[in-house]
């Protein structure tokens, strides 16, 4: 009755009556965006914030929390003897085994985006190690570089590369260099699948007659490679490096099934090395993972910068 009297006064005097604005009309975005911001602050916000929590604790081996603990978990840290190797070791690593897997996974994309009879089968095929259990795949490898009967050392053995089975010749996982290598092998191995699958994507949404038109202009098939399809792959190439570069340095299973980090530490990396100190040193661990964390964030911020990852999207 108040809102008929309000409009037949505002006709009176030759206005458009004004509508009620609903105080909750800003708060309807919430109710899309609600659960993403929830899921983010559950499974990402959350677990950080007891990380950095826990790394301030003192935490007996046994998990009970003794009291505030400081920065002492973290002075205790960077005075380990191993740490400078194992965050050289961790550098050596992630950049070993992200060149080579991109370097490789440009190969077989080209390779796969050319016809050729059986393409199809190939290319499932090379989605096993990707599909297949990594710690399996560090277990089968590590059974292979047995020096005893391991199907490596069978194998040399006949061709007489190696004299005798149980020799330090044979010990492929009990030297820190060899079962560095071998470990970087397997990291490549598994990494392979979805670098290549990223840049084939990335190759097939390159327009053909941008061949066609470099054909006709008379470039040659490494000019047009190296002025065209590179240049043009550059997106794609971003997002398999910055994957592969926190997949790899995150990568514990093969480190951890084929040597446990060891002898010693000697081929530990920064994520092996933090679940070793859990087993006695849990404060510890835990500023282990907050540099981890920090490592990450650090390595993935110079990356964007350096590929200039916004100039690519836009």
């Amino acid at each position: 009755m108040a809102t008929t009297t309000a409009v037949r006064a505002s006709d009176k005097l030759g206005r458009t009556p004004r509508r009620r604005q609903n105080p909750l009309r800003g708060l309807y975005p919430l109710v899309w965006i609600g659960p993403a911001i929830a899921l983010i602050a559950i499974v990402v916000i959350w677990p950080v914030v007891v990380m950095v929590h826990s790394s301030l604790l003192h935490i007996s081996p046994d998990g009970f929390v003794l009291g505030s603990a400081g920065f002492a978990n973290f002075t205790a840290l960077f005075a380990e003897a191993a740490l400078p190797g194992v965050l050289g070791r961790t550098v050596v690593w992630v950049v070993v085994v992200v060149a080579i897997t991109i370097v490789l996974s440009l190969g077989l994309a080209q390779l796969f985006n050319a016809n050729f009879p059986g393409r199809k089968i190939a290319r499932w095929a090379l989605i096993v190690p990707w599909a297949a259990s990594v710690m399996m795949t560090a277990l089968i490898f590590r059974w292979a570089l047995s020096s005893n009967n391991g199907v490596v050392n069978v194998i040399l053995h006949h061709l007489g590369i190696l004299k005798s089975y149980n020799s330090s010749q044979a010990d492929w996982l009990g030297n820190p260099v060899t079962a560095f290598l071998w470990m970087m092998a397997v990291g490549v191995f598994v990494s392979l699948p979805f670098s290549t699958y990223a840049l084939l994507a990335g190759l097939q949404s390159i327009p053909e007659e941008v061949y066609e038109a470099a054909q006709i202009d008379g470039a040659t098939k490494w000019a047009m490679y190296r002025s065209m399809t590179l240049p043009l792959l550059k997106p794609a190439l971003i997002v398999a490096t910055l994957i592969n570069v926190i997949n790899v340095f995150n990568s514990f299973p093969i480190i951890w099934e084929m040597t446990r980090g060891g002898p010693g530490y000697s081929t530990s990396t920064s994520t092996t090395f933090m679940y070793s100190l859990k087993q006695s040193y849990i404060g510890e661990s835990s500023a282990m993972s907050v540099l981890n964390f920090a490592l990450v964030i650090v390595i993935v911020l110079v990356y964007l910068k350096v590929t200039r990852w916004k100039e690519q999207v836009d």
